[in-house]
């Protein structure tokens, strides 16, 4: 009898937060390729970055690598770095130099080759990927990968606005947990769309004690390091354990799908009349935002040497001055210490509260 191999290419990106499980739809119900499933980071992805990393690379460079390093040692084939919105863009062809210089031979794929290119160049990459591609099939994966995207955010923001007042402890967290393991799974849009509405119907009858003038918090700060928990040190799921409500505009529902940076820069012309960078006229908009709604504090997050939020703490600093809304600059590196965080952000977070009953 003839053994037949598996001729699926087996595909891994870099780790990003949860989305790893919108793209993992995508490879393999649309482009019908094998994902490679990395297991949550550890130390040990960090350092493997760092070692092989520049030094004037930043921190999502340093993450990513790591998180590619270990994709090629569990059997990648083909490695994909998406790129991002600032110099990170440029960072794809120099981790496809280091991981060739590694000794490493597997595929390299950088999607920012094919940003702002036509439709007809991304699908000659997926029938590269796929010779046996299905248009169709990749079509509906694209859009049942993006909506999955949309529903991890939207019960996301759920999660981090009211886990701080569960009644009962930890209940919140066994919905979300069991929310994102169905997302793992899912194989049709069926059961992407019943994930999402057992976990919002389950979430809506959740007991919660909110107290009546509840500390808020808005998050704002550098794409990357700010959506990702693992190189943000978990800082939202802190300040839950604090007691806050916590939001955060900057996701992937928000930054592509909904809002526009043309569209906000005019909010925000009286404190910033040009894009700084990728990132800030979002950071900016969001910290304005948080501080007209009455939030009692905003944090600012960035890798360390993230020359766009740099520029933004300065237009941060007026805001807090004219509204009185304290703001916490953190800058990320590869050397974050979790006790170092956990002082800084209790401190904030008494501050903020001592704050609110002086006032009321």
């Amino acid at each position: 009898m003839e053994i037949k191999f598996d001729e699926k290419k087996k595909i891994a990106f870099p780790r990003f937060n949860h989305y790893g499980y919108a793209i993992r739809y995508l490879v393999e119900q649309g482009l019908g390729a094998q994902f490679v499933q990395l297991p949550p980071p550890t130390k040990e992805t960090s350092e493997l970055g760092s070692r092989y990393s520049p030094d004037y690379a930043c921190a999502p460079f340093k993450h990513t690598l790591g998180s590619l390093i270990e994709a090629v040692e569990a059997g990648a084939d083909v490695l994909v770095e998406t790129g991002g919105l600032c110099r990170l863009d440029y960072y794809g062809a120099l981790q496809k130099e280091i991981i060739r210089e590694l000794g490493y031979t597997c595929e390299f794929v950088n999607l920012a080759e094919y940003m702002g290119g036509k439709k007809s160049g991304w699908l000659k990459l997926a029938k590269h990927l796929n010779p046996k591609l299905n248009p169709a099939r990749l079509m509906a994966g694209v859009y049942e990968g993006v909506k999955m995207a949309e529903y991890l955010d939207e019960i996301e923001e759920l999660y981090f606005k009211n886990a701080g007042f569960e009644a009962e402890k930890g209940s919140y967290k066994k919905v979300y947990r069991q929310f994102l393991l169905e997302m793992q799974l899912a194989e049709n849009s069926q059961e992407i769309k019943d994930a999402y509405q057992k976990a919002k119907q389950e979430m809506s009858a959740l007991e919660l004690r909110i107290p009546g003038n509840p500390v808020r918090i808005g998050i704002v700060g550098e794409y990357f390091t700010v959506m990702d928990e693992y190189s943000n040190q978990f800082l939202q799921e802190k300040l839950v354990g604090l007691g806050a409500s916590v939001s955060r505009f900057m996701n992937f529902t928000n930054c592509h799908l909904r809002a526009k940076e043309s569209t906000l820069r005019p909010k925000i012309r009286e404190y910033a009349r040009y894009s700084m960078g990728p990132t800030t006229t979002w950071t900016v908009n969001s910290a304005l935002d948080y501080a007209k709604r009455g939030y009692d504090g905003v944090i600012h997050v960035k890798s360390f040497g993230c020359t766009p939020e740099t520029d933004a703490v300065p237009v941060l600093q007026n805001i807090s001055r004219d509204y009185h809304i304290p703001v916490l600059y953190l800058s990320y590196d590869m050397q974050g210490s979790d006790t170092g965080l956990d002082t800084r952000l209790e401190a904030f977070y008494d501050m903020l509260e001592r704050k609110k009953k002086v006032l009321r």
